[in-house]
């Protein structure tokens, strides 16, 4: 096959080679391409002509010879017969085609994908448009297609090297131009057209087309956020509002807030709620609203369904400038199988395991990248870190690590290979997870991250110097588990269950945990948190007031997912906001109500939090009154004030209940789950206690109290 009939057929892989500006001493020579032309015309830097080119090829391809130009700058005047139209020529700047911006494999996105460029000519002309970057090593041939060239893939085949890496710089193309990619594959079979890995920008359906952005635009207003003194995350206050965009709230038509409208609404709501952070369940852009952005294609980018991805940085924005850290969840686990998608990229599992044994997901029916691959290292580590550099992010939330670490995770004996060891675990996931923790902690120091990790693989949340996975945080799956399982029960028989309250303990300062009650325990049959609590209606609420604030008291960072606040009766459902309406009854703005003073109280009080990774920020009173199904527990921390915590877990009450205290004190009441405001039954409860003398816990003073049925009380401890 010739040139021109590679190009005819889009399978030119070296466009160079025979298009563009050739010198010839003090000659040239210009070759250039344009299916459907019949005539062209060259023009020099100023618009003169310089002459009528020879169509050396009926089907649009060009050449004129003449005297070398000053400059390269120049334009072509095609015509079809009817229309004409001016064009720069793309094949006349190799420089700005194979420039590679200095990158490193922590932060491609500053090379791969469409970056705009400028770029000064020697006759002092300014030349602007766009290079397209994109890896496809066993593609045959790659061409650029979009708004700019009526989506025909022979009009801009891109050029390729030894690297894999097909490039083009193409004139013009804007901010907000639609393109993809077409590949065509060792065999010359052309494939599904592919929107950008690296796209800063996507539409929705049916499209899925990539768009130029410029990431240079947008100006911040969160300096002072960003360059806040460097603290330990462990030992700050952290109440995470886990959250879904589409279903926080909707509009009377249905249709979905936009980043814009989430900022004026949202914030003021967390401000006055009193949390800390705000976690979004996957806002990369993703093909399908119900997997909640769980199975992303657009790593590089906010979801286009809730505006632009200025207006995403704008939300970003507004969360810092009122104090707001914000958490977004990013998903290495596995990707979906959509035609436009990573999914046999370039004609071969270029980001796949090749093996289905370990390239496909039981459970998400989705594929699994190969962590083996240095290129899909580096792609993944550089879709998280973008959203630390480009977006501002504080916190990047890892999904569904568990199933990266082993081979044989959800799958049966035979449907899973052993690693060169013979074991289960995937030791190219743990080292990817290692970079990447590396990664984040070496170049954005402030920010932190967390695994969702379900099983006892040890070290998740410790340097990987000593050998750790590098985390920050793991979320508490096993005290999630246990604790609902014991709230689950009818009180008559929590007696019986008294250690799936008191268990975590023996392992809570294993790992720097988050306590989780996430979108995933309210969806799939498993009912709310209100609907998980026995019962009748009040004693669902009463049982609730008392988890949370159990919760808020328990060592570990906090996290719970929208609508949990409210009491929610309803599972969550993604196709509607959330019960808004349930707040004009007692029971719900009591629990609202509840959820904002414990927040305010956990930021209040340092004990609350200074220690949750210390084993002495924790002090057993009283953990085996299993017959009465009451716990108390001290939280404590250097110089400040203790505070002791008391949970009785049934509908009893207990009156003159006595329990030791390490030493003479008066205790000051801070919380009561059970109050009026709440909705409680308001049973009569001391504001201030004084210890006495007598042996108690093997304390040489006690305090005596009365406690409310199914309420969990703070007191703090002022001690003489």
């Amino acid at each position: 096959m010739n040139s021109i009939d590679a190009l005819a057929q889009a399978l030119q892989a070296r466009p160079f080679d025979i298009l563009g500006y050739f010198a010839e001493g003090k000659k040239a020579r210009i070759t250039s391409w344009q299916p459907s032309a019949q005539s062209a015309e060259l023009l020099d830097a100023k618009g003169q002509s310089l002459g009528e080119m020879t169509a050396l090829d009926a089907r649009g391809f060009f050449e004129w010879r003449g005297p070398a130009l000053k400059s390269v700058d120049y334009q072509i005047r095609f015509s079809d017969g009817k229309h004409q139209w001016l064009q720069q020529d793309p094949w006349a700047y190799p420089d700005l085609t194979f420039t590679d911006q200095w990158c490193e494999p922590h932060n491609l996105y500053h090379n791969m994908g469409a970056h705009l460029l400028e770029s000064q000519m020697a006759d002092g002309s300014l030349i602007t448009g766009t290079r397209f970057c994109v890896y496809a090593p066993n593609a045959r041939s790659v061409s650029v297609i979009g708004d700019f060239n009526y989506w025909d893939g022979r009009r801009h085949p891109m050029a390729s090297n030894s690297d894999g890496i097909w490039r083009l710089f193409i004139p013009g193309v804007k901010p907000g131009d639609g393109y993809k990619f077409e590949l065509k594959d060792q065999h010359g079979q052309l494939l599904p057209h592919k929107s950008d890995p690296y796209g800063f920008s996507h539409d929705q359906f049916p499209s899925f087309a990539s768009r130029v952005f410029d990431h240079k635009a947008y100006q911040w207003q969160d300096q002072a956020w960003m360059q806040r003194p460097i603290r330990d995350p462990r030992k700050e206050p952290m109440s995470i509002y886990e959250m879904h965009i589409g279903s926080w709230r909707r509009h009377p038509d249905g249709s979905f807030y936009s980043y814009r409208e989430l900022a004026a609404s949202l914030i003021p709501y967390l401000t006055d709620m009193a949390y800390t952070h705000v976690e979004l369940l996957p806002p990369m852009e993703h093909p399908f609203d119900g997997s909640w952005g769980y199975q992303p294609l657009g790593l590089f980018a906010p979801s286009s369904r809730f505006g632009s991805v200025d207006d995403f940085k704008f939300f970003v924005d507004q969360c810092h400038q009122a104090g707001i850290g914000v958490i977004i969840d990013w998903v290495p686990a596995h990707f979906p199988s959509d035609e436009h998608g990573l999914a046999r990229f370039d004609g071969t599992p270029l980001y796949e395991y090749e093996d289905p044994r370990r390239g496909w997901h039981p459970d998400w029916q989705s594929y699994v990248y190969d962590y083996g691959r240095g290129t899909v290292q580096s792609f993944l580590i550089s879709s998280a870190m973008i959203w630390l550099e480009y977006f501002h992010i504080d916190g990047l939330r890892v999904d569904a690590v568990a199933s990266m670490l082993y081979h044989d995770y959800s799958r049966e004996d035979g449907e899973w290979i052993p690693n060169v060891d013979g074991g289960n675990h995937n030791y190219e996931a743990i080292h990817l997870l290692r970079r990447f923790n590396e990664a984040v902690y070496h170049h954005f120091p402030r920010a932190f991250t967390v695994a969702e990790e379900s099983t006892a693989f040890p070290m998740v949340s410790q340097p990987t110097y000593m050998g750790g996975l590098g985390f920050g945080f793991k979320w508490n799956m096993g005290w999630m588990h246990d604790t609902l399982e014991y709230f689950k029960r009818d009180p008559i028989y929590r007696q019986y269950h008294h250690g799936e309250l008191t268990f975590s303990m023996i392992y809570a300062f294993d790992e720097n945990f988050v306590l989780p009650l996430s979108h995933d325990e309210v969806v799939h049959g498993k009912a709310s948190i209100l609907g998980k609590m026995p019962g009748d209606e009040w004693q669902q609420a009463a049982n609730l007031r008392a988890y949370y604030a159990y919760m808020y008291a328990h060592p570990g960072k906090k996290l719970n997912f929208m609508g949990n606040e409210l009491g929610q009766g309803h599972e969550w459902n993604y196709k509607h906001e959330l019960d808004w309406w349930l707040l004009q009854y007692p029971k719900h703005k009591g629990m609202q109500d509840l959820t904002r003073d414990l927040n305010q109280l956990y930021k209040d009080q340092p004990a609350l939090y200074l220690g949750d990774n210390d084993r002495q920020g924790f002090r057993w009173i009283r953990h085996d009154d299993a017959g009465r199904s009451v716990i108390a527990f001290i939280r404590q921390a250097k110089n400040q004030d203790s505070i002791l915590v008391v949970c009785n877990l049934t509908p009893t009450p207990r009156p003159n209940y006595s329990l030791g205290v390490p030493q003479y004190c008066k205790a000051h009441l801070l919380l009561n789950s059970d109050q009026a405001k709440y909705d409680g039954s308001g049973y009569a409860v001391k504001e201030t206690l004084t210890s006495q003398k007598g042996n108690h816990d093997m304390m040489e003073q006690f305090i005596e109290l009365d406690i409310p049925p199914l309420a969990t009380l703070y007191y703090r401890l002022e001690e003489k």
